[in-house]
């Protein structure tokens, strides 16, 4: 009878877990990839590209599960370039303190940074350096010509969803507001009277800058980018290397690579490449 009833409660226990488990699938926010973003100069929507671009909408959600971002401030606008912002807060006093970062996340730099797209900010010539910081972008930043190409420098930034609806309005808002400048930051966005200039900022309040006051899931749906159709990068990085194709050597192999350089320096050293296996191929033949 013991054995009988053990039997029956582990098949119960087993059920009752399948069933938990199941519910905290369901819920799980990590599928979720429509976010709100709750600010002082009004909230706009951003859907993220969780099935293509999985780790970078990972590492973001986990900070945003974290409230992370929560009452945290933008802390730069470039005119016409990106407003950016998940790396600081306003503790009382100049200059703005850090928020502490996890782990860098590796990058993805599948989608295009053009208009209204999302994407992770990095140090400079490290392409896996993500971590909490992010931005908007204000314009188009893939143009081949500009040396501001986001697509092509420091192995792509990752953009990783894109402003919705009406929600650039929003964001463009914050980018005409007064810039000014505290410590090793500069172009940060405040909120001042029009017979005040930076100069008067010595002692802002949290109402005298853009806070994020909120970072909310609104759609937990694992396919709602399925409607979406961001501009691809034009610069591949077949191997996943850092280095785009187009300047590096060896595409296929992860472990080969060359240094970031103009399209001609790239185009040589193909170049050179197709001289040697000739040459190669030609000796070859010589001593057959």
């Amino acid at each position: 009878m013991l054995k009988k009833i053990t039997k029956k409660n582990t098949t119960k226990l087993f059920a009752l877990i399948g069933i938990v488990t199941a519910s905290f699938s369901f819920i799980n926010p990590a599928n979720a990839t429509i976010v709100e973003f709750q600010t002082s100069q009004g909230n706009f929507q951003v859907n993220l590209f969780d099935t293509t671009t999985p780790k970078t909408v990972s590492n973001f959600l986990s900070y945003v599960n974290d409230e992370h971002y929560t009452n945290s401030v933008v802390h730069r606008v470039a005119k016409d370039f990106v407003v950016q912002a998940g790396g600081y807060e306003f503790s009382g006093e100049w200059p703005l303190t850090p928020l502490v970062a996890s782990a860098s996340v590796i990058n993805e730099p599948v989608y295009s940074n053009v208009k209204g797209t999302i994407a992770m900010a990095k140090q400079g010539g490290n392409p896996n350096s993500a971590t909490n910081q992010w931005f908007f972008n204000l314009e188009d930043n893939n143009d081949t010509s500009n040396p501001d190409n986001l697509d092509r420098q420091n192995g792509g930034f990752t953009a990783f969803g894109q402003v919705i609806g009406d929600g650039m309005l929003v964001v463009e808002k914050i980018a005409l507001l007064d810039l000014c400048t505290a410590g090793s930051l500069q172009g940060v966005p405040m909120v001042i009277d029009d017979n005040q200039t930076c100069a008067d900022m010595t002692v802002p309040g949290m109402e005298n800058f853009v806070v994020i006051e909120r970072i909310t899931i609104i759609d937990n749906s694992e396919v709602t980018d399925a409607d979406l159709h961001p501009l691809l990068s034009k610069y591949p990085d077949s191997d996943g290397d850092g280095v785009k194709d187009i300047d590096d050597a060896f595409p296929s192999d992860p472990s080969k690579s060359v240094p970031d350089v103009e399209d001609s320096g790239g185009s040589f050293t193909w170049f050179s490449l197709m001289v040697l296996a000739l040459v190669s191929t030609r000796k070859r033949f010589i001593k057959s």
